[in-house]
C-alpha cells in the first residue's frame, strides 16, 4: 500500500517520549483550525484507551486531518485519547449505542462482545509478524470482520497493532512455566487471557486499563502484561522491576463504528475513511515493531531488568492443558482452521 509523501517515517525514541509534551505546548491532540473551512456536516468522535503519546493517537489523528482535508470539511472527527470519555468496556457500550462514533478497541476487549476477535489472542499462535499479518490481512481477518458485522458493529479498517504482550512483575522474577503459579497478575476483561493464565496456574485478575496503575501501585496485583509500548506510555515501569518476553499473545486493535452513524456517511466519505485509516495503520503497525525493539533499551535505563524465556517451554507446558482442545471446540472448526492455515498446527 502506497502512503503519502509528507507522512512521517517512523517514531524515533526521542519522539516517542517527547511527542507528549509537544502536543501539549501546541494544542490538543484533537484540534486543528477550521478557519478556512464551513461547518462540519458531520461531527463525530473517534475514542481511544491510549496515552496521547502512543502511535495508535499519533497515527490517528494525522488520519483525521486527512480525512478532514480530503472531505473538504463535511466530516469533523475529534479524538478522544486515555479513556477520557470512558473505560474500555464503557466505550464499547457507547460506541453501540451511538454516544460515540469511532472507537479504537483492543481484540482482548472486543471478544466480551463479538468472540471471535479473541481467537488471535490464542496463547502462543503466532511466533511472528510475518504469521500475524499472513492470518490479519487475509482470510481470519476477513472472517473476524464479517463476525463484528453481525454484532451490531462495523470494522472501517485493516486492523491496527497493538503488539505482542509481554509480562511484567515487581515481586518476581518469572524466567519458567513453574514460576507463574500463584502469580497474581492483572489481565484485560478478557476471556481467552484468563483462560490462559488459569492454565498455567496464575492467579488472573481482569481489571480495566484505566485502573491497571493503580492496582499495580497498592498490590493488589503483583504484575501484569503487556505490549511494551502500552508499558512506555503509560509508566508502568514505575511499579514494576523485571519484564519477561514472553510474547505470549500477538493483539491488534480495531476501529470500530457505530453501525447507524457509519451509514449516515455518504459512500464517498466512507471509501476516504477507510482509506485513510487503512493508510495511518501501515504505518502505525511499523511505529509499533520499531519501538518493541528500541525500547527494551529504555526501559532498561528506567530500571527494568529484562527476562529472555524459552517461549517453546511455555507453549509446551500450555500444550499439556485442555487449552487449545477447550477452545478450538468455543471457536468451531472453520475459525480454527484459517488460523492454523497461518500458524501452523497448535496442541
Amino acid at each position: 500500500m502506497t502512503t503519502r509523501s509528507n507522512a512521517p517515517q517512523g517514531i524515533s525514541r526521542r519522539t516517542f517520549l517527547k511527542a507528549g509534551a509537544t502536543l501539549s505546548a501546541a494544542a490538543p491532540l484533537w484540534s486543528i483550525s477550521r478557519s478556512a473551512m464551513a461547518a462540519p456536516e458531520f461531527s463525530y468522535k473517534l475514542a481511544t484507551g491510549q496515552d496521547p503519546t502512543h502511535p495508535v493517537n499519533i497515527r490517528a489523528q494525522e488520519a483525521i486531518n486527512r480525512i478532514r482535508e480530503a472531505t473538504k470539511g463535511r466530516l469533523d472527527i475529534k479524538l478522544f485519547p486515555q479513556n477520557q470519555l470512558g473505560s474500555d468496556t464503557d466505550l464499547l457500550s457507547q460506541v453501540r449505542n451511538g454516544g460515540v462514533e469511532f472507537f479504537n478497541q483492543a481484540s482482548s476487549i472486543l471478544a466480551t462482545l463479538t468472540p471471535a476477535a479473541g481467537i488471535v489472542n490464542t496463547g502462543f499462535a503466532f511466533k511472528d509478524y510475518d504469521a500475524v499479518w499472513k492470518a490479519m490481512d487475509g482470510d481470519l481477518g476477513n472472517y473476524i470482520r464479517a463476525q463484528i458485522g453481525k454484532s451490531g458493529l462495523v470494522s472501517v479498517s485493516k486492523v491496527w497493532d497493538n503488539g505482542f504482550r509481554q509480562i511484567s512483575s515487581s515481586t518476581r522474577a518469572l524466567r519458567a512455566p513453574a514460576d507463574l503459579k500463584g502469580f497474581k497478575i492483572r489481565v484485560p476483561q478478557a476471556p481467552m487471557l484468563t483462560s490462559l493464565f488459569k492454565a498455567l496456574d496464575a492467579g488472573p485478575a481482569p481489571i480495566n486499563f484505566n485502573e491497571l496503575y493503580s492496582a499495580l501501585q497498592t498490590g493488589v496485583v503483583e504484575g501484569q502484561e503487556n505490549p511494551l509500548p502500552i508499558i512506555a506510555t503509560a509508566k508502568l515501569y514505575e511499579v514494576q522491576k523485571y519484564i519477561s518476553l514472553t510474547s505470549h499473545v500477538w493483539d491488534g486493535y480495531w476501529i470500530l463504528g457505530n453501525r447507524a452513524a457509519w451509514e449516515r456517511l455518504p459512500a464517498d466519505i466512507r471509501a476516504i475513511v477507510t482509506r485513510e485509516f487503512e493508510s495511518a495503520a501501515m504505518l502505525q503497525r511499523a511505529d509499533i515493531a520499531r519501538l518493541s525493539l528500541s525500547l527494551r533499551d529504555d526501559l532498561k535505563k528506567k530500571g527494568i531488568t529484562f527476562i529472555d524465556v524459552d517461549r517453546d517451554a511455555f507453549r509446551g507446558a500450555l500444550a499439556k492443558t485442555s487449552f487449545y482442545h477447550d477452545w478450538k471446540a468455543k471457536y468451531g472448526d472453520e475459525a480454527w482452521g484459517l488460523m492454523e492455515k497461518s500458524v501452523g498446527k497448535l496442541g
